[in-house]
C-alpha cells in the first residue's frame, strides 16, 4: 500500500458546519426549559419539596420535667418516668424553651457545664434553656411557681380542692384505757380480833349489794361486850328511881357505844336488849354496793384489825385515762364534754366529762394525763378496756382545707395554689386544729382559693428543682462577669 493511500485512511472526518451547531444548542435549550417547568409545577417531587412534605420526627418529653426531650422513647434520667410523645411530632427544645443556657447533671443539679458532657455514670448532661429559668420567681425561699399542662396533670393524677369556710371544733381525738374510780374503792376490815365461822361471799368478781352479809366472825371480846351490855341494862333497872339512876343510864350508853364502834348493826343491839341472849358470832355486812375485787379470807381464818379480808369496788362510774400532746393542752379543760367508742360495742357511744387534767407533763412522751368520768349503770364499761375518746371543745369559724394539701417542709408548711392555665404557686401557711380529714389554716389562704390535694409531692419536687435551676443560672451568670474589668473599658 502506498503512502498516499495510508494518509487517506487516517484522515479525520469533516467538522459539522456552524448551521448544525446552532440547531443543536436550540434543542438543548428547549429541553432545559421544559424540564424546569416540570420541576417547578406544584406537586413535583423535588428534593426540597420532599423535605417539606416529609413527616416530622417524633419527639418524646418527660411529663414532669419538660426540659428532658429526646428523639427516641426512653425514661427520664431525673425521675425515671416514661417519656411521652409530644403532639404534632414535637418540636426542638430550643424552639419551645429558647436558647440553651448551660448543661447540668441529671443526678446532681448543682453540677453544671457550659458545654455538653457526661457524668461519672456515663449519663448525658441535660440542657437547661432560657425558658426554664424565666418565671415569676420563687414565692418563698427554695420554691418556685411551676406550669403543668392539662395532659400532664391527668397523667400524674393531680387534683385540687377549694378552700372553704366552716365550723372548727376544738376536738381532741385520742385513745383511752378504762380504769376503776379510785374514789369508789372500799376496803373491808374488822375492829375486833376473831375467827371466821361462815363465809357468804366466796369469790372475786361477785357483785354485792349494800347491807348484804359478807362473813360471820366469832370473837371472845364480842361475846364479853354483849354480856357487859346486858349487865349495864340490869344495873340501870336496879338504880331506876334512885339517886344513882343517871349512872345506870351512862353505863348502858357506854356499853352500847362500844358495840357500835365494832360495826355491830343496830338491829343486833335491839334484839340483844329485847331477848337478853348473847350471840356467838358477829355478822359483818357490806357497806357499799359494788363488785368484789380483792378477797383475802377463808373459813376458819383468824382475823385481826390489821387484816383486809375484802375489797369492794363500785363500778357504777368508771374513769377513762387518756394522753394528750402538749400542743393540745389549750383545748383540754375540766368539765369538757367527751364521747367514747369501744370495739367491744360497735355503733354505741358513751358520753362523759373531763374530771381532771394532770398538772405535770411527762418529759419522755411529751403528753399529759387526762381523766374522764363515764357513768356505767349497766356495767358495760369494764376496767382495762381500750377505746377511742373525743374531747369536744367550743367551736369557731375558720378556713379549712384537706389535710393532704399541706406539705410539711420542716421549718414551714407549704401548699400549692392553682392560678389557672396550669400555673401553680407555692404558698406558706400556718395551720391550726385538725378536724377529721381537714385542717384549719390560720394564715396564708383565703376562702375560694384552690389548692393541690393529690400529686402535690411531684409538684413540690418540680418547684424545688426549678428554684434550684434559677439559683444556679444566676450564680453562673454572675461568675461569667469579670470583676476585674473596669467599667469604662480602658486599661489602667
Amino acid at each position: 500500500m502506498s503512502n498516499d493511500m495510508s494518509n487517506e485512511m487516517y484522515e479525520q472526518p469533516p467538522k459539522p458546519s456552524s448551521k448544525f451547531r446552532t440547531m443543536g444548542l436550540v434543542a438543548l435549550g428547549l429541553l432545559a426549559g421544559v424540564g424546569g417547568t416540570l420541576l417547578l409545577r406544584p406537586g413535583s417531587h423535588t428534593p426540597g419539596a420532599a423535605t417539606d412534605q416529609a413527616p416530622k420526627k417524633q419527639i418524646y418529653q418527660c411529663p414532669m420535667h419538660p426540659q428532658i426531650v429526646r428523639d427516641h422513647p426512653g425514661d427520664c434520667p431525673i425521675c425515671g418516668m416514661k417519656l411521652m410523645p409530644m403532639e404534632g411530632g414535637g418540636a426542638k427544645p430550643s424552639n419551645v424553651l429558647g436558647k440553651i443556657s448551660f448543661y447540668r447533671s441529671p443526678m446532681n443539679p448543682s453540677m453544671t457545664s457550659p458545654t455538653p458532657m457526661k457524668d461519672e455514670m456515663g449519663m448525658d448532661y441535660v440542657p437547661v434553656h432560657e425558658g426554664e429559668l424565666k418565671g415569676e420567681g420563687p414565692a418563698i425561699e427554695g420554691f418556685s411557681a411551676v406550669t403543668i399542662d392539662h395532659e400532664r396533670q391527668q397523667l400524674i393524677g393531680l387534683k385540687t380542692a377549694k378552700v372553704i369556710e366552716g365550723m372548727v371544733r376544738g376536738e381532741i381525738r385520742t385513745t383511752a384505757r378504762l380504769a376503776v374510780d379510785e374514789t369508789r374503792v372500799r376496803k373491808i376490815n374488822v375492829k375486833v380480833e376473831g375467827f371466821v365461822e361462815q363465809l357468804f361471799v366466796d369469790f372475786v368478781g361477785k357483785p354485792v349489794a349494800k347491807g348484804q352479809p359478807l362473813f360471820s366472825l366469832y370473837s371472845p371480846e364480842f361475846v364479853s361486850s354483849q354480856r357487859e351490855f346486858l349487865l349495864a341494862l340490869k344495873t340501870q333497872k336496879a338504880l331506876a328511881g334512885g339517886a344513882l339512876a343517871s349512872s345506870g343510864v351512862d353505863l348502858v350508853e357506854s356499853a352500847r357505844h362500844r358495840l357500835a364502834l365494832w360495826d355491830v348493826p343496830t338491829e343486833t343491839l335491839v334484839r340483844l336488849e329485847q331477848t337478853g341472849e348473847v350471840q356467838r358470832a358477829l355478822t359483818l355486812r357490806c357497806p357499799v354496793t359494788g363488785v368484789v375485787t380483792v378477797k383475802n379470807i377463808v373459813e376458819g381464818a383468824r382475823l385481826t384489825p390489821a387484816d383486809i379480808p375484802f375489797e369492794i369496788t363500785d363500778l357504777s362510774r368508771v374513769w377513762a385515762l387518756a394522753d394528750i400532746y402538749e400542743t393540745e393542752l389549750g383545748l383540754a379543760q375540766v368539765g369538757l364534754a367527751a364521747t367514747m367508742t369501744l370495739p367491744a360495742f360497735p355503733g354505741k357511744t358513751f358520753t362523759g366529762r373531763v374530771a381532771f387534767v394532770d398538772p405535770i407533763l411527762d418529759p419522755k412522751s411529751r403528753t399529759t394525763k387526762v381523766r374522764i368520768e363515764f357513768p356505767n349503770p349497766k356495767g358495760d364499761l369494764k376496767p382495762e378496756l381500750f377505746g377511742e375518746v373525743v374531747l369536744k371543745g367550743p367551736g369557731h369559724k375558720g378556713i379549712l382545707i384537706p389535710l393532704d394539701a399541706v406539705l410539711d417542709a420542716g421549718t414551714q408548711k407549704v401548699v400549692f395554689i392553682a392560678l389557672g392555665d396550669g400555673k401553680f404557686e407555692p404558698r406558706e401557711v400556718s395551720s391550726g386544729a385538725t378536724v377529721g380529714e381537714q385542717v384549719e389554716i390560720l394564715s396564708g389562704l383565703k376562702a375560694g382559693d384552690e389548692v393541690v390535694t393529690r400529686a402535690n409531692f411531684l409538684v413540690d419536687s418540680e418547684s424545688r428543682l426549678k428554684a434550684t435551676l434559677a439559683h444556679l443560672s444566676q450564680k453562673a451568670s454572675s461568675s461569667t462577669a469579670s470583676p476585674s474589668a473596669p467599667a469604662d473599658g480602658f486599661k489602667h
